[in-house]
């Protein structure tokens, strides 16, 4: 199973670079969990977005949902045919990919779209449907399921499991939480957001951590090895590396567009 980081930025933009989006593979397989602003460019420089077998969306905050819209736009309105470097037209035999939003989200997504007089872009440009958080499912080679971690909206952390047993767990974005602790119990890889530099001041109010929270949540999971994601470029990530691995002795990297890792 392959994860390739299409985009990790926080709510702004990285230079040159693209808010929360991961692309999972095993074999022709593929999914997309977020598509947050600037994704959808970054998607088309490692994949065909219309290849894709599914995309699961964590919560609606805009930099992890919004680049939908050009997605939506062309699968609706691209050009097809055989015309020069039009490779990434739909194929006939599969006109849109599954899109599984959060419960309640297509409405969501309707008024979103609705302020252009379009409600009906993202649904009807994917095959859209709801997923229950509660159940997992069962996508070709690989198994997804879900489990709710406290961020300011509702937010699912996801899991995606391979055939061989290897599993990734994305946390999406969220405050210090033992839910997903308990989640990512064992997975080869833990996905984390270490938006912060310090501790949001109110301890009841908190929606993100630092990336030394984030290595508590890999250490108490026991998971191999984490990623620090949705960090800013603003920030250095030999001192994010640092402080992690002051509290996880597991190998940590911070997440950067285009990287690859295999599990």
């Amino acid at each position: 199973m392959r994860l390739t980081v299409v985009g990790k930025s926080p709510a702004w933009q990285d230079r040159g670079g693209a808010c929360s989006a991961y692309l999972i593979s095993e074999g022709d397989f593929s999914i997309l969990l977020d598509c947050g602003n600037g994704a959808f460019g970054a998607l088309r420089e490692v994949t065909d977005p219309a290849s894709l077998d599914a995309l699961f969306v964590s919560h609606l905050h805009a930099d992890h949902f919004f680049d939908l819209v050009p997605y939506a736009f062309s699968l609706s309105s691209a050009p097809s045919g055989d015309l020069p470097g039009l490779r990434w037209s739909a194929p006939p035999e599969r006109p849109s990919i599954p899109l599984f939003g959060a419960p309640g989200s297509a409405a969501a997504f309707a008024a979103v779209c609705g302020v252009w007089n379009m409600p009906s872009l993202i649904p009807d440009s994917f095959d859209f449907a709801e997923y229950d958080p509660a159940a997992s499912i069962e996508l070709g080679p690989l198994t997804v399921s879900f489990r709710a971690v406290p961020h300011y909206i509702d937010t699912w952390a996801i899991s995606v499991a391979g055939p061989g047993g290897e599993r990734l767990v994305y946390g999406a974005d969220c405050a210090p939480n033992e839910a997903l602790v308990d989640f990512a119990t064992g997975a080869d890889l833990l996905i984390a957001e270490s938006t912060l530099v310090e501790p949001e001041p109110d301890p009841d109010d908190r929606g993100h951590m630092t990336p030394r929270e984030a290595a508590g949540h890999a250490r108490d999971a026991g998971v191999g090895r984490l990623l620090l994601t949705h960090i800013s470029d603003q920030v250095d990530p030999a001192w994010a590396t640092a402080e992690a691995s002051a509290v996880f002795d597991g190998q940590v990297d911070v997440a950067a567009g285009a990287m690859v890792i295999d599990l």
